[in-house]
């Protein structure tokens, strides 16, 4: 198993123990679309409560990379996916916040689903 499966496996059981609901081969390609940052501790988490870093996840994912207007609903959503995933839980992948972003705004075609 490659570095990279190992690390969709890893969110795939993340979402799995949190029983988050998930296409595997979505997550797989959310996770892609990261690139070499899903290696990277600081990077591959996202802080919820960093506003700082809130702002970027709407601004180069939501706005840049799925095309969404930059509306209140951004962060609504934003804040649903951290509370569902859990306010305490230390790490936050990003590729799972994503995954469940993309899931919130029905943009699956952004990557051929």
């Amino acid at each position: 198993m490659s570095k990279f499966d190992e690390k969709v496996a890893l969110y795939k059981k993340f979402m799995d123990d949190r029983d988050i609901r998930s296409n595997t081969e979505l997550l797989t390609a959310v996770t892609k679309g990261l690139g070499p940052s899903i290696y990277k501790k600081d990077a591959e988490t996202v802080s919820g409560s960093d506003a700082k870093e809130l702002a970027t996840v709407k601004n180069n994912f939501l706005i840049k990379k799925l095309g969404l207007e930059d509306t209140p609903e951004l962060d609504e959503k934003i804040a649903e996916v951290i509370e569902r995933i859990g306010k305490s839980e230390r790490n936050k992948y990003r590729a799972v916040v994503y995954y469940m972003l993309v899931k919130k705004f029905d943009k699956e075609s952004v990557y051929g689903f």
